[in-house]
């Protein structure tokens, strides 16, 4: 029974841990201070008395993106660096544009889950599970489709229209890996990428070409 005092308190412990992090905190807010350095615990809180309501708002921010680019695809950002407001509040949003035959390749958002809501057009969305099930279904105007945090996932539009959504994500500044410039943009050379990858060499080279990578 000694022996199993000590992990009867450790795990009332965490437990209370557990319970007060997820209590509100004594703070209504945390403004985000732009003029301070971006940390793994994101901005540090501007003074409450340098705090206004043009902190909580932005205007214009989800405008059309521009989408003249290999995917056919952009990104409008309603993120923390241009709402300060966002900063410690576990939310943000996105405009994503995705024009007839464009897509929006595989990539994660390591610390973010994502929700999409279309609002014109339709897209064909999916992600991969990490046991390597595929989800992948076509939604259209008002369908909304979950990506749970930290999958790989990617959106496409096979129409003949404009497609455009919202995505909505559990975090203030969601960090994103897209697969294809991770590989082909950087400078990792095409001999690893080949040996891990399996793609012949000559296509390695190309893509690298395409993205202007390097390697």
């Amino acid at each position: 029974m000694k022996m199993m005092i000590p992990i009867i308190i450790f795990m009332i412990s965490c437990l209370l841990f557990s319970f007060s992090s997820s209590q509100p905190s004594m703070f209504d807010f945390c403004v985000a201070d732009h003029t301070l350095p971006f940390g793994p615990a994101g901005y540090s809180c501007k003074n409450p008395l340098m705090v206004n309501v043009n902190d909580f708002s932005s205007s214009g921010i989800l405008n059309a993106p521009n989408t003249d680019n290999i995917y056919k695809a952009g990104l409008s950002t309603a993120f923390v660096d241009a709402i300060p407001g966002l900063n410690g509040l576990g939310i943000s949003l996105a405009r994503v544009d995705v024009q007839p035959g464009g897509v929006v390749p595989l990539h994660t958002h390591p610390d973010a889950t994502e929700v999409i809501t279309m609002l014109r057009g339709n897209l064909t969305v999916g992600f991969i599970s990490s046991n390597n099930t595929v989800y992948v279904k076509s939604i259209g105007t008002g369908d909304v489709f979950v990506i749970p945090r930290g999958l790989l996932h990617f959106q496409v539009n096979s129409g003949i229209n404009l497609s455009v959504a919202i995505a909505a994500f559990s975090s203030s500044n969601p960090n994103t890996q897209i697969v294809d410039e991770a590989l082909f943009k950087s400078n990792l050379a095409t001999k690893i990428i080949t040996a891990t990858t399996f793609i012949n060499p000559i296509e390695v080279l190309r893509l690298k070409l395409l993205f202007k990578g390097s390697g």
